[in-house]
């Protein structure tokens, strides 16, 4: 018996306005073009994909089953911009073939800076996804599938989780197969699922590239390919990012119609069946232990953090972003919060990405400046007017204390202390 088990990642970022050091408006975000951005690509990916799914899953009678991540920032920008797309996916989540996995809501690399942060983010995207799908994520995954072991162990501390997915990076598998079930190294009950790269990879890039020796991928071609693992493995980990369909493969490249017939191909194989990653986790034992000292990612030929933190502008603005956390968090003024956490969006620090060798015409073409210097000038600007917004409501209200202090000792009334029993320092907060 083998399973297939489609994950879809699903998200797009904010994206910033041309800010300059002159700039005195703090609204930050380029409205018309997320607005603008966001209805193209649920025009050309989200629409089709979601309503083709759902009938592929009512004509197989729940056979076919389904993943999706879809990150916080999004809800938010699918709620006001394209509400039809949250319609049809309610639709997918009342099938009860399609299981909401849980990450970071703003898609973010907190868990590299800050792990309270990091944890308030889990816990936000969670009450999102049962706020609009009535579903609690059992199953977590990174940004990115960035991951370690050092992850995989917090992850089961939290007590929430069943299993979490990443890569299945050749140099942590050896000699292994991505496609059975394993446990994390320090782990007692976790499971980890790993991703078949090179199966997945066929359809998410290699699909419409002429040039493919195997090209044109049909269903039944593909098919046969998973028939293979029947014997040599469990379960076939098919993880990729939704905008595959429509957006990366256009729809003219034939990739609707593939997916339209590959569950009926798949399905022909009598011991052959579709999981959700927790169904996945709850069937399959783990077959041993991997180890993952190093962080490993899913981006480019690399799998590691290069796409993010390769050159000296990305950790710059990353760190600088990172030490203003307990700061920003001691205004408790909310829009300063939600700027600060915007800007964590990963997708920041890859516009600044230089790479141009073997990914140069991926990180080129979702690269929405005219330099990676531009973006890190535009962003830095940014974050110098959340500082000085920041600086100024913390003494603003150090100037209101006083005022305070001052009233109360002409009224004779006893200080109650530094900070008020309703609110925490930033690194007590769970």
């Amino acid at each position: 018996m083998s399973s297939v088990c489609f994950y879809f990642q699903v998200h797009q970022p904010v994206r910033l306005r041309h800010y300059t050091v002159f700039d005195e408006n703090d609204h930050y975000f380029d409205d018309y073009k997320n607005s603008s951005i966001c209805r193209k690509v649920a025009n050309k990916c989200y629409l089709p994909a979601n309503r083709l799914l759902l009938d592929i899953i009512r004509r197989f009678e729940g056979r076919f089953k389904i993943a999706y991540s879809i990150t916080g920032i999004l809800l938010e920008q699918l709620q006001e911009y394209s509400p039809e797309v949250m319609s049809t996916f309610d639709a997918l989540a009342r099938t009860g073939c399609v299981e909401f996995l849980a990450e970071t809501y703003y898609h973010s690399l907190s868990f590299l800076y800050s792990r309270d942060e990091f944890t308030e983010q889990i816990h936000k995207h969670i009450d999102a996804i049962k706020f609009y799908f009535g579903q609690t994520p059992r199953v977590f995954r990174n940004t990115e599938l960035i991951y370690n072991n050092e992850l995989a162990q917090l992850i089961e501390s939290m007590d929430m989780f069943d299993a979490i997915i990443t890569e299945g990076a050749d140099h942590i598998l050896g000699f292994r197969s991505p496609n059975f079930v394993y446990k994390p190294q320090g782990c007692d009950k976790l499971k980890l699922l790993l991703k078949n790269y090179s199966l997945s990879d066929d359809i998410a890039f290699r699909f419409s590239n002429r040039s493919w020796a195997q090209w044109p991928l049909t269903a039944d071609k593909f098919a046969k390919w998973v028939h293979n693992v029947n014997g040599n493995g469990n379960v076939v980990n098919l993880f990729m990012d939704y905008e595959t369909f429509g957006e990366h493969q256009w729809e003219d490249t034939g990739i609707f119609d593939f997916m339209r017939h590959l569950p009926e191909e798949i399905l022909k194989h009598p011991d052959n069946n579709f999981k959700t990653p927790g169904e996945v986790a709850k069937h399959y034992d783990s077959v041993g232990i991997i180890d993952v000292p190093h962080i490993i990612s899913w981006a480019d030929t690399e799998r590691d953090l290069s796409a993010w933190l390769g050159n000296a502008m990305q950790s710059n603005a990353i760190h600088e972003l990172y030490r203003l956390e307990k700061k920003i968090k001691q205004t408790g003024n909310e829009e300063i919060i939600s700027d600060w956490r915007k800007l964590q969006v990963s997708d920041h620090f890859y516009y600044m990405c230089t790479k141009y060798f073997a990914d140069g015409d991926v990180h080129k073409y979702f690269n929405p400046y005219d330099s990676p210097y531009d973006s890190y000038i535009n962003f830095m600007n940014v974050l110098d007017s959340l500082h000085s917004r920041c600086s100024e409501k913390v003494a603003g209200g150090a100037d209101s204390a006083k005022k305070q202090d001052k009233t109360n000792c002409i009224l004779g009334v006893k200080p109650q202390g530094k900070n008020p029993p309703d609110l925490q320092p930033a690194d007590q907060i769970t």
